[in-house]
C-alpha cells in the first residue's frame, strides 16, 4: 500500500465520519461508490470493507454525542443491534452468492429508492 493509499484512506474515513455523525449515515452511500470508483474494488471487496470499517469506530465518538445529548432510545438500539447481528450473517452469506453486478445494481436501487422516498416527503 502506498502512502497515497494511506491518506486517500484516512481522507475517506474522516469525510465518512463526519457525515456519519452529521446526517446518521452508516457510511455506505459515501464509502461503498467511494472504495469502488476511488480505490477500484468490486463491489464485494467494497460491501466487505465498509462492514469491516464499522466494526470498532462507528458510532463510538458520534454515539457518545448523541447520549451525551439525550437522543439515545436505548431499548430500540439494542434490539435493533440484534437483528442486525443475526440479519448481517444471513445478509453476508446471501450476498456471496449473487453476482458483482447484480449486487451493485440492488445497491443502487436501494440508494435510489432511499433517496426518491425522503426527497417526496415534506
Amino acid at each position: 500500500m502506498t502512502v497515497w493509499h494511506v491518506v486517500g484512506a484516512l481522507a475517506l474515513g474522516v469525510a465518512v465520519g463526519v457525515f456519519s455523525g452529521l446526517i446518521g449515515v452508516g457510511g455506505g452511500i459515501i464509502l461503498i461508490p467511494a472504495l469502488i470508483y476511488i480505490f477500484g474494488m468490486d463491489q464485494h471487496m467494497a460491501q466487505g470493507t465498509s462492514l469491516a470499517m464499522l466494526l470498532p469506530p462507528t458510532g463510538v465518538l458520534a454515539f457518545m454525542e448523541y447520549y451525551k445529548a439525550g437522543k439515545v432510545n436505548w431499548q430500540l438500539g439494542l434490539l435493533i443491534a440484534g437483528g442486525v447481528f443475526v440479519g448481517g450473517y444471513f445478509g453476508g452469506a446471501w450476498a456471496q452468492e449473487i453476482s458483482g453486478p447484480t449486487l451493485r445494481k440492488i445497491f443502487a436501487i436501494a440508494m435510489v429508492a432511499t433517496a426518491a422516498k425522503m426527497f417526496m416527503q415534506n
